[in-house]
This record gives structure tokens, C-alpha cells and sequence, in this order.
């Protein structure tokens, strides 16, 4: 196997991480205050974040749009006529974890969805490994059946995260991949298709 393959997934897997988690995050938000935090929200399709500067009582808050507005600064006492206290208490709890604003969840509960994200996306990450084994084998493209079974395991395990996530992109792009995989598995029966051993020379 070519290390130049591994090479080149490392770094695709390295870009996307920072385009998610680098400065293009809040792209389009208005700048932030000095040592401030920020909390990405969604209101209404009004996206941003929250800014955040102090401590408790002593904080101060403003809402930054992505169109490039922002509110007034709002005290303590303010921003709790805007946010309910449960609401406030989970904002600065997901503020000061980092794992919650890495993964852009709101509470410990989420992880277990995260989890099934990650098993997911394990399977397809498997399938792509099974496949690249077995055509290195072979020295020439090859599918086994298990690829097929773990599409169909990937596809149906992201489809429950997407659809928790409410996001449809990935909603629509996994539900279509399942009649492929399983037609693909009803054709490989039908005909016996099955990748022989090689014989040993």
C-alpha cells in the first residue's frame, strides 16, 4: 500500500477539521471584545453567537449577527429579560467546557448522539479500508461484501444523527444511499458474486 494515500487523507481530515473549528467559524460576525467568548446561536434563521466578557454578575453580553450587526452591550440583568435563567446557566456551562464547544452540543447527553455520529462514520471509514485492502490484494479494483454491509450500517446510523441534528443536507445524503447498498447486496446473492481467494503461485 502507498503511504502517499494515508498522506493525502491526513490532510484532507486536517483541512476540514480547520475549516470547521478555524477562522472561518465566525466568519462574517461583526469583531468581538477583547477576551471575549463566544456561544454560536440560532434565532429565528438569524444565525451568530453570543459574546461574552466577565464573570457572573459582573459580565457582559452582546449578540453578533453573521450579516455583520451587533446589539448594544447588555448587562447581567439585562441579557436575563432576553434569556431565561435555565437557558443562561446552559449558555456559560457550554462556554466554559471545551469539549461542548468543540462538538457543539449543550449538555453531557449530547455525547451519546456524538458517539453514534462517530460510529457512523467509523463504518464508512471501514468500508473504505476493506476496499482499499482487497484491491491491494488484488491489484486491481475490487468491492467485497462488506463494504455493502457497512454502507448500509454507516447510512443507517448517520441517518439517526443527521436526523437529531436537523440537518437535512446530511439527512437526504444518506437516505438515498440506501437502496444502492441494499440492491447492490440482493445482486451479489442473486448471482453467488463472491471475490475468490487468489491462487497461490
Amino acid at each position: 500500500m502507498r503511504w502517499e494515500i494515508g498522506l493525502a487523507v491526513a490532510i484532507v481530515i486536517a483541512l476540514g477539521t480547520w475549516l470547521v473549528w478555524g477562522p472561518f467559524k465566525h466568519v462574517g460576525l461583526p469583531p468581538a471584545r477583547p477576551d471575549a467568548r463566544l456561544i454560536d446561536f440560532n434565532l429565528g434563521g438569524a444565525r451568530g453567537a453570543l459574546e461574552l466578557v466577565g464573570e457572573e454578575a459582573a459580565a457582559t453580553y452582546r449578540l453578533l449577527y453573521r450579516n455583520g450587526t451587533a446589539s448594544d452591550v447588555l448587562s447581567e440583568e439585562e441579557i436575563r429579560r432576553v434569556l431565561p435563567p435555565a437557558v443562561l446557566k446552559e449558555v456559560r456551562t457550554r462556554i466554559g467546557n471545551v469539549v461542548f464547544r468543540i462538538l457543539n452540543i449543550t449538555g453531557w447527553g449530547s455525547l451519546v448522539w456524538v458517539a453514534i455520529g462517530l460510529l457512523g462514520q467509523g463504518a464508512f471509514f471501514g468500508r473504505m479500508l476493506v476496499q482499499w485492502i482487497a484491491s491491494e490484494r488484488r491489484r486491481r479494483s475490487v468491492i467485497p461484501e462488506v463494504y455493502w454491509w457497512l454502507s448500509l450500517a454507516g447510512a443507517g446510523t448517520l441517518f439517526v444523527y443527521f436526523a437529531w441534528r436537523q440537518d437535512i443536507v446530511g439527512v437526504l445524503g444518506q437516505s438515498t444511499g440506501f437502496l444502492v447498498y441494499v440492491r447492490n447486496l440482493q445482486l451479489r446473492r442473486a448471482t453467488g458474486d463472491r471475490i475468490r481467494p487468489r491462487a497461490r503461485t
